[in-house]
């Protein structure tokens, strides 16, 4: 907020606590409509980096500034948002306050979000002085979904080693992968390792081991780079070395850009529980925690940022992104875009995760131009950003 303030924004909060850094223009300005939006989040998974998520709010921070100095004059209000609780490291779901922003969380489901001391995120959001104008989480997401939007861009490093590979200085993301999450539990009867005999096992173990398997094989089976499975939470009980696993619990995430190709991979995953169920004589549950659409970038947004690395003499070139970003809930919105930067070796949610401060500058610098287009007005000396 601080950073906010000293770029010239006027700061507002809703009720999720999300944070909004606005320029409506310099004095005088004839300046109206629905603003053009940058941002992303800062909180992060344990034992993350720095540049996850805070590279693309610092950096909108900076790009409107840089805009305001250069003397460009907007049509449309200019905006940066820190969007509230994007990692689901404490709630157990992405993207909670944009996902409430499009209307994709519904008040049941915002009730029974809670962390591992069981506080409920509407009491958490009361704690930290958030929705204290609400008296139940239906007005808080009646609040959130009150945002309209011209268009969204946001700035994030890759995650990924593409663009340090190929030497890239900028991707342009076309769209934005989504995942079903779900969890799985094979129980058996157990029984001691050295004593109950091969032939009269369940084994859950083995059952989990088989099913991870089936994931890979139905993942491959697309002929697809895009479609990817992870068995990302693998817990067995009782987890002792003299006693065969009578419980298996699994969280599987399967993610592609192309919804009806990670369906088939989900309803293979459901199809295969059930089959290796029966045949290892377990009992099992099957449930989908979350399951998103994918998202498209809008073309125009693609072009003003391949237009922006051109004209600031930078390589870019078209890349899908198959991390999970606010972005694919405010394509639900408004027009979407995103803006990538390398960061070495592809690493990131680990502490050295890095981005070199050139390699930030020039994100800024297509973040901005990308702005100034979609909010069109007086043109500005691009140099100078």
């Amino acid at each position: 907020m601080s950073l906010m303030k000293d770029a010239g924004l006027k700061i507002s909060i809703d009720s999720m606590g999300s944070i909004f850094g606005t320029w409506s223009g310099s004095s005088g300005d004839r300046i109206d409509g629905r603003p053009v939006a940058t941002g992303s989040h800062i909180d992060a998974v344990p034992r993350a980096g720095a540049y996850d998520g805070t590279l693309g709010v610092l950096g909108g921070i900076e790009a409107i500034r840089s805009l305001k100095e250069s003397g460009f004059k907007p049509l449309k209000p200019l905006q940066v948002i820190m969007f509230t609780s994007e990692e689901p490291t404490r709630f157990g779901l992405s993207c909670i306050s944009s996902r409430a922003m499009a209307g994709a969380l519904d008040a049941q489901s915002l009730a029974r979000l809670k962390d591992v001391n069981g506080t409920t995120f509407v009491e958490a959001a009361h704690g930290a002085g958030y929705a204290l104008d609400f008296e139940d989480e239906k007005s808080i997401i009646a609040s959130a979904r009150q945002h309209a939007f011209s268009a969204f861009v946001e700035l994030h490093i890759e995650q990924g080693p593409e663009l340090e590979a190929d030497r890239i200085d900028i991707g342009a993301v076309t769209a934005i992968a989504a995942p079903s999450a779900l969890q799985v539990r094979f129980s058996g009867s157990g029984g001691h390792a050295g004593a109950l005999l091969m032939k009269y096992r369940n084994d859950a173990s083995l059952a989990a081991s088989e099913l991870a398997i089936e994931l890979e094989k139905a993942v491959l089976s697309t002929q697809s780079h895009d479609t990817v499975g992870t068995v990302g939470k693998w817990i067995i009980e009782p987890n002792a070395i003299n006693s065969v696993p009578r419980e298996a619990y699994l969280e599987i995430d399967i993610r592609d850009i192309d919804k009806a190709r990670r369906d088939y991979v989900l309803d293979r995953i459901r199809n295969a529980t059930e089959t290796i169920a029966h045949k290892r004589k377990l009992q099992y549950t099957f449930e989908v925690l979350n399951t998103d659409p994918p998202a498209q970038a809008d073309k125009a947004i693609v072009e003003a940022i391949q237009e922006g690395a051109k004209r600031f003499g930078l390589s870019s070139k078209s890349m899908v992104s198959r991390a999970y970003h606010d972005s694919l809930f405010m394509a639900q919105l408004t027009r979407m875009g995103m803006i990538f930067i390398p960061c070495e070796g592809g690493k990131s949610h680990r502490p050295d995760e890095f981005a070199s401060s050139d390699d930030i500058a020039n994100g800024i610098k297509v973040l901005a131009y990308t702005m100034a287009k979609l909010a069109g007005g007086e043109s500005h000396q691009h140099s100078e950003l």
